[in-house]
């Protein structure tokens, strides 16, 4: 199963991850999609947005008339979405102008700490 995982991290953090992989060949096991802060995370991945996900999860390309009759939702709100989510490098569009999110399960990955 090709899963992603959604995480809270820092761009430095992030670089140095990728800077350690590339320099020792070793690419990540997991897919990873990255946010600098918790808030960030939950602006973009909103309530709807997160329903959109569940219905692309394994879907393959869709158009984004397909993913709103999918969400069973407008697809002018649809539209919306989807721009926003590809926006953050969540979802990713094809050479003919479909959307895709390439994963079958989504892991969400971040630490809450006192202040």
């Amino acid at each position: 199963m090709k899963t992603v995982t959604l995480d809270v991290r820092t761009p430095a953090d992030s670089m140095a991850e990728f800077a350690r992989a590339w320099k020792t060949g070793k690419a990540q096991k997991t897919a990873r999609i990255s946010f600098a802060t918790p808030e960030l995370l939950w602006r973009v991945l909103t309530e709807k947005r997160w329903e959109l996900l569940k219905v692309l999860c394994g879907a393959g390309p869709v158009s984004i008339r397909e993913a709103a009759r999918r969400a069973e939702r407008d697809v002018k709100a649809v539209h919306g979405d989807v721009t926003a989510l590809l926006n953050a490098g969540v979802l990713s569009k094809t050479e003919d102008g479909q959307i895709v999110f390439p994963y079958e399960a989504v892991k969400v990955e971040f630490l809450l700490q006192a202040a």
